[in-house]
C-alpha cells in the first residue's frame, strides 16, 4: 500500500511535512480543530466543549493554529467585546484527513487497547 507512494522526506529538519506535523499533531489542536469544524465558536464555548483543556493551553492553542493560517480570531463588536474563532479555508482542509484518523481510531480502537493490555501484562 504505501509501497506505491514515494517516501516522503520526514527525516531531515526542512521537511515541509515534518513542519506541519509539528503543527497539527498535537493532542488539543486536532481537538481545538474539531471543535471549530462545524461552526465558528466564542472561547468560553469551546473552552466548555473540550474536557480537560486548561484556559492556558487553550490560548496557546488556539494562538498556534491563528499564526499558522488555520484558525482565524474575530472580535465581535458588541458590549462587552467577545471574540469568535473559526476555521480558514486552509483549516478546513483538514478536517477530512483528520476524520479519517477518527474513523479509524474507532475502527481499531479494540485492537489498539487489546495489544496494549497484551503488551502492559508481559512484564
Amino acid at each position: 500500500m504505501v509501497q506505491e507512494f514515494p517516501e516522503p522526506e520526514l527525516f531531515t529538519l526542512n521537511c515541509p511535512t515534518q513542519q506541519i506535523l509539528d503543527v497539527i499533531t498535537d493532542k488539543w489542536s486536532v481537538i481545538v480543530l474539531y471543535c471549530l469544524a462545524y461552526r465558528s465558536r466564542r472561547y468560553n464555548e469551546i473552552q466548555r466543549r473540550i474536557e480537560g483543556i486548561s484556559q492556558k493551553v487553550l490560548t496557546q492553542t488556539l494562538r498556534k493554529l491563528e499564526r499558522h493560517g488555520l484558525v482565524e480570531r474575530q472580535v465581535l463588536s458588541q458590549m462587552p467585546p467577545s471574540v469568535e474563532y473559526s476555521l480558514t479555508p486552509l483549516g478546513k482542509t483538514l478536517i477530512e484527513p483528520l476524520l479519517a484518523i477518527a474513523n479509524w481510531s474507532r475502527e481499531h480502537f479494540s485492537e489498539v487497547v487489546a495489544s496494549r493490555n497484551h503488551y502492559d501484562q508481559q512484564d
